[in-house]
């Protein structure tokens, strides 16, 4: 016997108790409201709207305890099912941050206690510039209906010369970076600001701004230039076509 699709009453008081602390959950015909309980996994739980995520600083030293990465961010996983997005922001509360750092290589990993979530990045440093070379990001969040399997979304993004700035400089980013790392899982990144293999005293170097700031920063600049370009022309025109006028009635 099939389940009755639920009216807007039912998904009212399902919806209030999910603020409530509840976890909504739902399948093709219905929707339940459960409780979150602690089920030792202490797993993410996705969300269906978007809000900007929380931003935490992360490092990674030497073994002489000078720092070779320093990353500041915050991350949203975005998983699409159905055509229909679920969000996941990283606590930066809740994350361990760990890695290795060597002469021409680091990676700094950031994973929750129980690696329900995990996010890597690879640095390589070549002559006097670092970037990074592959990102990777996994994600075991609760099922979204009942009865459904836990389900990990993982995927990597591998670039030649990504988030790019030279020796002693940081990468900064205001605007969002959407990483798409498998078919079903993209990574959000915003703000992002990163520096590898030299942060002297642990402060950032001089921002290398990122494409999208400077495009945000110049379009209105050149949008403005062109505006009064038009009207200068537009106006000398007129007194052209005044002064013409003027010259064949005499």
């Amino acid at each position: 016997m099939l389940a009755a699709k639920p009216t807007d009453e039912v998904l009212c008081r399902a919806v209030d108790r999910w603020n409530a602390g509840m976890h909504l959950q739902g399948s093709d015909e219905s929707l339940f409201a459960v409780p979150n309980l602690e089920d030792g996994s202490d797993r993410p739980v996705l969300q269906p709207s978007q809000v900007l995520p929380q931003i935490g600083t992360y490092t990674l030293a030497k073994p002489g305890g000078e720092l070779c990465v320093k990353a500041t961010l915050g991350a949203q996983y975005i998983v699409t099912l159905k055509k229909k997005r679920w969000y996941y922001n990283l606590d930066p509360s809740q994350v361990l941050s760990s890695g290795h750092c060597h002469k021409e290589a680091a990676v700094l990993s950031l994973t929750l206690r129980n690696d329900a979530a995990s996010l890597q990045f690879h640095f390589k440093k070549e002559k006097n510039t670092f970037y990074v070379t592959k990102l990777t990001a996994s994600l075991s969040p609760l099922p979204l209906c009942l009865g459904c399997a836990h389900k990990t979304y993982s995927g990597l993004v591998e670039h030649d010369r990504l988030f790019a700035a030279s020796f002693g400089q940081s990468f900064g980013c205001k605007s969002a970076n959407v990483l798409h790392t498998s078919s079903e899982m993209s990574l959000r990144l915003v703000p992002l600001q990163v520096q590898a293999f030299s942060v002297p005293g642990g402060r950032y170097g001089e921002d290398v701004e990122c494409l999208a700031d400077l495009n945000k920063r110049v379009l209105p600049i050149v949008l403005g230039a062109v505006v009064i370009g038009l009207l200068l022309i537009a106006a000398l025109t007129f007194l052209l076509v005044r002064d013409r006028h003027g010259y064949d009635s005499l």
